[in-house]
């Protein structure tokens, strides 16, 4: 080989996400090691609110059937990948306790990507693969900025649009159908 020649980078390893600096959610797809800074507000109230809204009625059986365990930015191991969804929900009967564990390598039922500026591209494309690449059941990805929420569940490794909803919409959507909440919870006054 010409010594010259240009080797490819080596794939992305965990020690360069335990590496990475404290302010940026380190994430690895395909090998790459993705950087992203810490959400703005907009996109923590959002996910915040979506948890409250879901959390109750599901991880709690407040008001709806309980059974789920919903996380915020939980860390996943999915084979070679390394990704950090907003927010994620497994079904109890498959994750009975969370792991004791910096991380869950168990695919979620469902997760949830706050769109941001920084985030957008990756979060529709890379990460958005990843996810039917390991089998997530559905996806639902919220954008503060139009105030939007489309929903997909994957059929056959394709994703299809189940739901898309805009501005103060009544919000019943799978996996979470058993309730109805408005979308403008999601959105600072």
């Amino acid at each position: 080989m010409n010594e010259h020649a240009k080797r490819p980078p080596a794939p992305a390893t965990y020690r360069d996400v335990l590496d990475a600096p404290p302010h940026m959610v380190a994430e690895i797809v395909a090998g790459a090691l993705h950087l992203h800074p810490r959400p703005a507000l907009p996109h923590a109230v959002a996910a915040s609110a979506l948890g409250i809204e879901i959390g109750g009625p599901f991880w709690r059986g407040r008001g709806g059937p309980g059974g789920w365990w919903i996380l915020a930015e939980p860390e996943l191991h999915l084979g070679d990948d390394v990704l950090v969804p907003d927010l994620a929900g497994w079904r109890r009967e498959r994750m009975p306790t969370p792991p004791d564990a910096p991380w869950a390598d168990l695919v979620p039922d469902w997760a949830c990507e706050i769109l941001s500026p920084g985030t957008r591209s990756f979060d529709l494309t890379d990460k958005r693969a990843a996810y039917a690449r390991h089998g997530l059941a559905h996806l639902w990805l919220v954008d503060p900025k139009p105030r939007t929420l489309e929903a997909f569940a994957l059929r056959d490794g394709a994703w299809v649009l189940v739901a898309a909803l805009k501005d103060a919409d009544e919000a019943s959507v799978p996996p979470f159908d058993a309730i109805t909440f408005p979308l403008s919870a999601l959105w600072p006054e």
